[in-house]
């Protein structure tokens, strides 16, 4: 079969939809890459696929969003797809609308997070729920990386076979290293016996930074590695201020990352894994930091509670934003800094959690066997 697999920007091309695209060639099919251009699809290319750049737009804007159905609606036509499989809610909503437009004869969508389940204007949640509604007529299978918003699915009767099908990530690169723990954290100027608490995400409010840097403050003796970088896609303030606060509160217990390809080995090199989310999907992060054996510390919200068991693997706390999170979290940060002992029994706990249920090979095989290939 021939293939398209359609995500909104480079990132979500590169860090979401890769597997699936590696794990249907594996099965002898022709996989096609479909996003806005970036340097992120470096990454796939050397793979040797092709990858086809359409004009996405992050955005609500009519015209940016006609621009980019006409241009899907072009590729359909000429490539002659089997099947169209979406991602993402814009890029997805378009792509389903395009494909059934171009006779592409299997439609289908994994969702990674609602837009009606975010916080936000009623009108805008509303919009959402509308669009995922008509979007659902359009989709013969329909997927998504939560179980709890495949249930919202059904229940709003967008898609009613819908299946959460989670999401996972590769044993074999996210596990325990104790010779990169010992390397990294010689560089980064963590000694043996420090609690280093790290966050890997887009520099974006709604991942919760603001309240964890404030939390940090409360944890006297921990290290916070913050590890990410803000998208020129994102929207929303750029935290500039809280960042700047951060430095002077925190001082040398403040290490600001960025971008990284390593980070495999950070997270072996850390003690806590902490994602304040104020929404989600079902984070590959907090997975990965589970198959490396850490504690993670979350909100108590869609995706993290389907991955934290809370007192087991973890803790979940309430989620922003605003000043009443900070102190539960921070309590949550200071039992763990303050624990060695729990700290290896969570991590232990977490990472036999993450092997039974986000093994990668495990979720991508089902995932091709529901889109049936």
């Amino acid at each position: 079969m021939k293939i398209a697999e359609v995500s909104n920007v480079d990132f979500a091309m590169r860090h979401f939809v890769l597997p699936v695209m590696r794990g249907a060639r594996e099965r002898g099919h022709e996989v096609v890459g479909i996003c806005a251009e970036g340097p992120l699809l470096s990454v796939p290319r050397a793979e040797g696929f092709r990858i086809i750049p359409v004009p996405m737009a992050r955005s609500l804007n009519p015209l940016a969003q006609a621009r980019a159905l006409a241009a899907l609606l072009r590729v359909f036509r000429a490539e002659r797809f089997d099947l169209v499989h979406a991602h993402m809610p814009i890029s997805g909503l378009l792509a389903r609308a395009a494909a059934r437009a171009a006779g592409v004869p299997r439609v289908a969508y994994t969702g990674h997070g609602f837009l009606f389940n975010q916080p936000g204007p009623a009108w805008r949640r509303g919009l959402s729920l509308g669009l995922e509604w008509l979007g659902g007529r359009a989709t013969d299978v329909f997927l998504t990386v939560s179980e709890e918003e495949a249930a919202d699915a059904r229940r709003l009767g967008i898609a009613r076979n819908a299946v959460g099908i989670g999401n996972g990530r590769d044993p074999a690169r996210f596990h325990p290293d104790a010779a990169a723990r010992a390397a990294l954290r010689a560089e980064l100027g963590a000694g043996p016996a420090d609690c280093v608490v790290v966050i890997v995400s887009r520099l974006v409010r709604h991942k919760g930074h603001v309240e964890l840097l404030r939390a940090m403050e409360s944890v006297p003796g921990a290290t916070l590695w913050v590890v990410g970088e803000r998208l020129p896609t994102d929207h929303g303030p750029d935290m500039a201020e809280d960042f700047a606060r951060a430095r002077r509160e925190l001082g040398p217990r403040l290490k600001l990352l960025g971008y990284r390809e390593d980070v495999a080995r950070l997270l072996a090199a850390a003690d806590v894994f902490c994602l304040p989310s104020h929404f989600e999907g079902l984070p590959m992060s907090v997975i990965e930091a589970m198959l490396t054996g850490l504690p993670v510390v979350a909100t108590d919200i869609r995706g993290p509670r389907e991955q934290v068991v809370e007192g087991e693997t973890g803790f979940l706390v309430p989620p922003g934003p605003g000043p009443g999170a900070v102190a539960p979290l921070a309590a949550a940060l200071r039992r763990l800094a303050a624990d060695p002992a729990l700290r290896a029994r969570q991590g232990a706990a977490g990472r036999a959690r993450a092997l039974a249920r986000f093994d990668e090979a495990k979720v991508i095989g089902r995932t091709l066997d529901l889109l049936g290939l």
